[in-house]
């Protein structure tokens, strides 16, 4: 009996050790906590690319707005310029000559007839620019050259001229500066049809273009932007009753006109108020008795870039000085 209880009790104490824990335990690696792994995202790539359809209607793309610019008409050297891209114009026609920074830009020469398409590649322009003056063979015998060429027809209104004003900005990636300008340049309009519309009377005005021949010289007709800026500057155009935009007049017409100022735009080219009153035929009219004749700088008219708005000015200067307006 006691030999029985004995084994019961070696029995239980080895069951005991074999359900206790071992005697060495060897401890695992606690594995290292990480952050969570994310993606940094990436950002999509600028598309600078500039698509706008010209003057001709043809669809042209820059990659990005030009760097390089060589400009076939002074009017667009004034705009570049303008908008605070000169120092991206590379070459530029020989008339262009403001502002006086334009002098220091490498000259293609004329661009009336044949191109100079040799000292144009070798400016290796990103963007050419042509006008109206251009014609739409040049624009074609450039892009066959695999050039990029944007072709800009000659604002009507003033409004068009901002926008234009806004477009060398989109060309040149200058459109903070261009919208800004577009603004003061409205501004200034505006302060001119303000004045105008006190003027208590609207003077008859004859602009001579071209003298050479004093019996016919060329004056401006109905729907060029002399006419416009005349009539906006509180004046009535002569030449309208003409059936051309550019045309000559006869003496007769204007003596039976009688205007009462008259605007020479020729005055670069030799003519002088003095030689106006030697004209025959022209001792009775009114603005020569009133001494009312006026030199005037027919680039403010004649180009239709930025400086319309001067020629605007200048003019009511001249039809209203009462009413002249400051900048």
């Amino acid at each position: 009996m006691l030999r029985k209880t004995l084994l019961i009790t070696l029995l239980i104490i080895a069951s005991l050790t074999a359900c206790g824990p071992s005697a060495t335990a060897i401890p695992t690696e606690k594995p290292i906590a990480t952050e969570p792994v994310t993606s940094v995202p990436t950002e999509a790539p600028v598309d600078s690319s500039i698509t706008l359809t010209d003057g001709l209607g043809r669809e042209v793309k820059l990659d990005a707005p030009a760097q390089r610019i060589v400009v076939l008409a002074p009017s667009l050297t004034e705009f570049v310029f303008a908008v605070g891209a000169g120092n991206q114009l590379v070459g530029r026609d020989d008339l262009s000559d403001f502002p006086a920074e334009a002098a220091d830009v490498a000259s293609i020469g004329s661009t009336f007839g044949d191109l100079n398409t040799e000292a144009i590649l070798a400016l290796n322009p990103d963007l050419v620019l042509a006008a109206e003056i251009n014609t739409p063979e040049q624009v074609k015998e450039l892009e066959g050259l695999g050039l990029t060429v944007y072709y800009i027809s000659n604002p009507l209104t003033y409004d068009e001229l901002y926008e234009q004003v806004k477009l060398f900005g989109q060309l040149t990636g200058h459109e903070e500066e261009a919208a800004a300008l577009a603004e003061a340049l409205a501004a200034r309009v505006e302060a001119v049809k303000s004045a105008v519309a006190t003027a208590a009377t609207k003077p008859t005005v004859f602009y001579e273009i071209d003298g050479t021949d004093p019996a016919k010289p060329w004056t401006t007709g109905p729907g060029t932007f002399m006419d416009t800026m005349i009539t906006m500057a509180g004046g009535v155009n002569i030449g309208g009753v003409l059936s051309d935009p550019f045309a000559q007049i006869s003496v007769e017409e204007i003596v039976a006109q009688d205007p009462n100022i008259i605007i020479l735009g020729d005055t670069l080219y030799g003519v002088t108020i003095e030689s106006i009153v030697a004209r025959a035929g022209w001792a009775d009219l009114a603005a020569v008795k009133e001494g009312s004749i006026f030199a005037f700088d027919d680039n403010l008219a004649s180009r239709p870039g930025p400086r319309l708005v001067n020629g605007l000015e200048e003019l009511l200067k001249i039809l209203h000085p009462e009413l002249a307006v400051t900048q």
